[in-house]
């Protein structure tokens, strides 16, 4: 077993770095914690909140082309339990530049808003806490 207090990292390439990562920054309210150019072949930043213990990073590999999300089930789902903190976050993608789509899982469309940034990857904001 990893230790509890152990930080998860989601790592996603992409060819648009700097608008990917102010399209996260606006839209979450995300941290540059880490930014790194031609490192090893990788141009990348890594977002999100000193206090938290999960971090975003989006690369870019040095002469390669990554293109479009390969589907529409790779999402970040955050729980917002407070409906007017949720209503916030939603007005704050639209305005970084995320569209609204519909999800492909029905699920998400109960009571949660699906964005989608430039590469074609989803980010999900549920109205509800987490059930555990």
């Amino acid at each position: 077993m990893i230790p509890q207090d152990s930080t998860l990292r989601v790592v996603r390439p992409t060819d648009n770095v700097p608008q990917i990562a102010a399209m996260y920054r606006q839209a979450l309210g995300f941290d540059l914690l880490k930014q790194f150019d031609d490192y090893q072949g990788f141009d990348g930043v890594v977002l999100g909140h000193k206090q938290h213990p999960y971090h975003i990073e989006f690369v870019h590999k040095i002469g390669s082309e990554v293109g479009q999300a390969p589907s529409h089930e790779h999402l970040l789902v955050f729980y917002v339990d407070c409906s007017q903190a949720w209503e916030r976050a939603c007005r704050n993608m639209i305005d970084a530049g995320f569209s609204v789509v519909e999800s492909s899982n029905p699920y998400w469309e109960q009571v949660g808003k699906t964005f989608e940034d430039l590469d074609g990857y989803r980010v999900v904001l549920q109205n509800r806490d987490w059930e555990r």
